[in-house]
């Protein structure tokens, strides 16, 4: 009699354990995020502020009490820009984390090797990577919050239209980002009337590309497009102004932070890109849509860390203020929620106003993008 009572209690032990360990993580008194940035790395440029701004963003929403009365436990994992690791990451979140969602990656080579694995753990992906193919096919649990590259090479186009310039050289660096960079330029050049006379790749840890810029000034090109996110943008400019090359400049969005224009010091003068207004928040007409959004941002971030705010840890405040806005309509239900940030609409962040729908995951367009320059050192409104 006494052994059947305890067996049956044995049962009952390892019937609870085993459920309470089936549970997911936000069925608790929390809910558990993940986030695979680049924190470290060749690309720390875009993970190191999207990793500062998720920390601080979470401790003032559970320093008001949560969402709905439940904390955000924020998990960081540092991926140094390795897409090995965020794969390693991705799994170990999904798996054995068991995370609500994850935020990330930085970059656009990292987010594809992990897209098919959020898909598959049905686990919402909230990338703040540029690359199209991020959301091009669609998968059900994938989204990106960075306006695509085809929008940042058509706005580059338009600007070059303006300037009479339809000869030029490519340069872009042997990256995720890069690559679908490159891709998009040569598939639009055409109907643009821009003519791509060179195009080289050079590695993402390059510390100079003389020769690859030496190649463009013997093809008599009219301007430079360089597309790459590591410091080598900098090198790029460098390498150009030094050889004597004094034709128009222009880099893809992920130039997007001041240090990149102040690693290439003066040379960088005039240099011109696409990027959200958020880096030009203080000169934002008052009226537009945006200006209390990047404002406040740029003010809580710039005060609290004491540098100067970024595009990239903009990303890391749209993707988890849009992911904190499905959870207060829908509450800790990873379907509903997903179909929550799919039906979107009018959500105003740091990239634009961002619109989902079933054939769109990423909920922006072209006008997420301003054209941009370098302008006494500082970024400012192109002419």
């Amino acid at each position: 009699m006494e052994a059947t009572l305890v067996n049956i209690l044995v049962r009952i032990v390892s019937i609870v354990l085993a459920v309470s360990c089936a549970l997911p993580a936000f069925a608790g008194e929390s809910i558990k995020l993940g986030a695979i940035l680049a924190e470290t790395g060749p690309a720390s440029f875009l993970g190191a502020p999207e990793a500062k701004t998720l920390r601080m963003l979470v401790e003032d929403i559970n320093a008001k009490g949560g969402i709905n009365g439940k904390k955000i436990e924020l998990i960081i994992k540092d991926t140094g820009a390795d897409p090995q690791k965020a794969v390693s990451f991705a799994k170990q979140l999904i798996d054995e984390e068991k995370v609500f969602a994850i935020i990330g990656p930085s970059t656009s080579g990292e987010t594809m090797q992990i897209k098919n694995i959020a898909e598959e753990g049905k686990t919402i992906l909230l990338s703040c990577a540029a690359a199209e193919v991020i959301v091009n096919p669609i998968a059900r649990y994938v989204f990106k919050v960075a306006p695509s590259d085809r929008f940042a090479v058509e706005m580059i186009f338009h600007q070059m239209k303006k300037m009479g310039v339809t000869r030029i050289g490519l340069l872009s660096s042997n990256t995720g980002f890069g690559k679908a960079g490159k891709e998009q330029v040569e598939r639009l050049a055409s109907e643009h009337g821009i003519q791509i006379l060179v195009s080289e790749v050079y590695d993402k840890s390059a510390t100079d590309l003389t020769a690859e810029v030496t190649k463009l000034k013997a093809a008599h090109v009219q301007a430079v497009l360089n597309w790459s996110i590591e410091p080598a943008q900098a090198i790029v400019i460098k390498n150009v102004r030094q050889i004597g090359l004094a034709v128009p400049v222009f880099q893809s969005h992920g130039f997007a932070n001041i240090q990149y224009a102040k690693a290439a010091g003066a040379a960088a003068e005039g240099v011109l890109f696409p990027a959200s207004r958020l880096i030009v928040a203080d000169v934002l007409e008052s009226k537009h849509p945006q200006k209390s959004v990047v404002m406040g941002y740029k003010k809580a971030y710039e005060g609290k860390f004491k540098e100067d705010v970024s595009t990239f840890g903009g990303h890391g405040y749209d993707a988890l203020m849009i992911l904190v806005r499905a959870l207060k309509e829908k509450g800790a239900d990873r379907e509903k929620v997903r179909s929550a940030i799919e039906s979107m609409k009018g959500f105003i962040g740091t990239a634009g106003t961002f619109t989902f729908s079933s054939t769109d995951h990423n909920g922006l367009d072209i006008n997420a993008f301003a054209m941009l320059t370098v302008k006494n050192g500082k970024f400012a409104f192109a002419d």
